[in-house]
């Protein structure tokens, strides 16, 4: 284990400026908070935050990230807290240490491809500040290295798997393949391990045999490269047991088949010279066709740059050579921390891209605030991930509430919530989740989808839902209406009716089944006239086609004989209410309430076209259309009653519509048809006087 001075010297080796009392005060607090806790190796448990900040130090990040390496488990393992680390070390080690504590909380689903998949997203996600992940790749690493000591198998597979799933192809996915080839190798060790003690065994006999022909090669190459003026770093090696093992499951073949062991490396000083090397390598020794790449004008996705080449030897030996310059070297060991690196080595003001589509970086950072606005993740940012009580992924847009996790759970499970936790908390439906939370739904059998909920969700797959319960749960309860209606029908007809006279009279309709007439009965889109004739031929007393839904007759006095009017949609007069008349240009006669809104805004309008006239109710007037709004309790039937009611007081439903729905209520308007005014009042007074009803306002 690092002593403290040791891992000090090591920072302030590549960074004279880096604040030493900070790294000081993070390992002490970090001895002091893990205090007797041990390893399963019987280390103390403080010797792992600091080998993980030993291995970040050999990629020269800044001392704000090596803080957090040392600080990284205080929260989770220890009695510290967030606001005593930034009390102590500041905000940004604060909001770094707090990072990787949520992301060292997952509880990793590798049962399958597309959970690993989804958790390597979230762990992008989660890290806003890339320094988060690296400290948390390099955690890893070490546990990985230690994974020997932990006692029970299965632990170590599961823990294996999960590198091999997760971790391995994340530091590949920001270009650390130093990191990604060891995790792979000791992963592979235990995943399997008479693979890996065939291969190993295979490679050490190729070194004892005396064939050193890695050596060799490599002399050949940098003699070669040196005769033609190209000064070069020249190293070969044996390709790690488990890419060895992965192409010869690939190919199917035996390890004796597989040519392509050995892999060379030459380092030059420029770009140019990595091409001119290229030339040299292929004028001297066989190009193995369909094996060249150039990632330099083609970098991979997450940002690597190098030529790959392979050739015949003259000793027979299928080789593999990787040219690059010494920046893409470091690159492609340490991938995104070798920007740091460079950035702090050189200073230059170039802008540097980190990883195509995931990472943008400016190069020069002044401020720790300024580095970390060059270092957010790109990737992902549009998305959420959070976690069921089990620990199951659920990946969500941006926004998303419960309502939105309960549906991507489970549809029934969104149509029963009635509430839910978050990290343990209860909270509202409409509470937007952040990244990393856990979500616990709280259901109901008797609960079903609210109509304010589409206000709530965001999801395509819960509104989908919320909307087709609600348009099922509407046409139930205009069925009960209508059904209430067709009852009142039935007994106004002549005579009793036999069990054929409904399918009869729904052939004669030309509709499918019942619950299309009651829809249409509570609707108003049929008279109750045509009901009664396509159940009992002849007792309307008029041909079906004629029989549509139609107002009582009403007469108005002022107007000049053959003059037409209508009754103003906007303040549904009737009789008994005070009247006014206005002419419009080309039209005719608009009747309005005397209190209604449209007439101000048509007095305060210099429109000398319009006119004014002084009408009032007819003798003769029968009746007229009001339009209500009634509250009604939420519970089974409250329409039944109501319509009860509308019928006992000879008022009739002449369209019936759900405005607003909630837990405890429904708001409907009514459109019903009445004598007069008188009449409307009593029936008004009827309803709010009914237990199921909550308010009852005239529209």
């Amino acid at each position: 284990m690092l002593r403290q001075y040791e891992l000090v010297d090591r920072v302030l080796d590549y960074d004279p400026e880096a604040d030493e009392a900070l790294l000081n005060r993070a390992y002490v607090f970090s001895m002091q908070a893990h205090g007797s806790q041990k390893r399963a190796s019987g280390d103390p448990y403080f010797s792992h935050p600091i080998e993980v900040a030993g291995i970040l130090t050999d990629l020269h990040l800044d001392d704000v990230t090596i803080a957090t390496a040392i600080l990284h488990d205080t929260i989770e393992d220890t009695v510290a807290t967030p606001e005593e680390i930034e009390r102590l070390f500041g905000p940004n080690v604060a909001r770094l240490v707090d990072g990787v504590t949520k992301l060292s909380k997952i509880e990793a689903q590798t049962e399958n491809e597309r959970a690993a998949e989804n958790l390597r997203k979230f762990l992008l996600a989660m890290s806003d500040d890339i320094r988060v992940l690296l400290v948390k790749l390099a955690d890893r690493l070490h546990n990985m290295r230690t994974l020997h000591h932990i006692a029970k198998p299965e632990k170590r597979r599961r823990i294996a798997k999960e590198t091999m799933d997760i971790y391995a192809p994340l530091a590949e996915r920001i270009g650390m393949y130093e990191f990604m080839k060891e995790m792979q190798t000791l992963a592979f060790q235990q995943l399997e391990p008479e693979a890996y003690e065939s291969i190993s065994r295979r490679l050490e006999q190729m070194k004892e045999g005396g064939d050193d022909r890695i050596n060799g090669i490599a002399l050949d190459l940098k003699l070669l490269l040196s005769r033609a003026g190209v000064e070069a770093e020249v190293t070969g090696r044996e390709k790690h047991p488990y890419s060895i093992f992965r192409k010869m499951s690939e190919r199917h073949i035996s390890f004796e088949q597989l040519s392509d062991v050995m892999a060379f490396r030459a380092i030059v000083p420029t770009e140019e010279d990595c091409y001119r090397t290229l030339g040299i390598i292929h004028r001297s020794w066989p190009m193995v066709p369909g094996r060249f790449k150039d990632y330099i004008s083609t970098p991979k996705r997450n940002g690597y740059r190098s030529l790959h080449t392979s050739v015949i030897h003259a000793r027979d030996a299928r080789v593999e050579i990787q040219i690059r310059t010494p920046e893409m070297h470091a690159e492609a060991d340490y991938g995104l921390a070798a920007h740091w690196t460079y950035k702090q080595a050189t200073r230059h003001d170039q802008q540097v891209s980190w990883i195509r589509d995931l990472v943008e970086i400016l190069d020069t950072a002044d401020s720790p605030e300024e580095l970390l606005e060059h270092t957010r993740m790109a990737m992902y940012q549009d998305r959420i991930f959070a976690f069921t009580p089990k620990g199951e992924l659920i990946q969500l847009p941006k926004g998303a509430t419960p309502v939105d996790f309960a549906y991507a759970v489970h549809t029934t499970l969104g149509d029963q919530a009635v509430g839910a936790k978050i990290n343990g908390r209860v909270v509202p439906l409409s509470t937007v989740i952040d990244n990393g939370d856990q979500v616990q739904i709280l259901r109901s059998a008797g609960q079903t989808p609210q109509i304010n909920w589409l206000n709530v969700a965001i999801t395509g797959k819960a509104l989908a839902a919320i909307r087709r319960h609600l348009r099922q749960a509407e046409r139930a309860e205009q069925v009960t209406l209508g059904t209430k209606l067709y009852e009142d029908i039935v007994e106004r007809l002549p005579a009793q009716i036999g069990a054929d006279a409904l399918p009869e009279a729904l052939k004669r309709l030309k509709m499918s089944d019942e619950g299309q007439l009651m829809v249409a009965i509570a609707r108003r889109t049929i008279s109750d006239a045509a009901v009664m004739e396509a159940l009992m031929p002849g007792s309307a007393g008029a041909d079906v086609a004629e029989l549509a839904p139609q107002s009582s007759a009403i007469s108005i006095k002022g107007l000049t004989p053959g003059v037409a009017y209508e009754l103003a949609e906007c303040c549904h007069p009737v009789p008994g209410d005070r009247i006014v008349g206005v002419r419009r240009p080309d039209a005719g006669i608009e009747v309005h309430a005397i209190q209604c809104p449209v007439l101000s805004e048509l007095a305060d309008r210099s429109d000398d076209e319009t006119a004014w006239v002084d009408i009032s109710w007819g003798d003769e007037t029968e009746g007229a259309t009001a339009r209500i709004t009634v509250m009604v309790k939420n519970e089974p039937g409250a329409l039944g009653v109501l319509a009860s009611v509308i019928g006992a007081h000879k008022a009739n439903i002449i369209n019936l519509r759900l405005d607003t729905r909630d837990a405890r209520f429904h708001t409907n308007m009514i459109d019903v048809e009445v004598h007069d005014v008188h009449h409307l009042m009593r029936l008004m007074a009827a309803l709010r006087a009914t237990d199921v009803v909550g308010s009852v306002e005239r529209v």
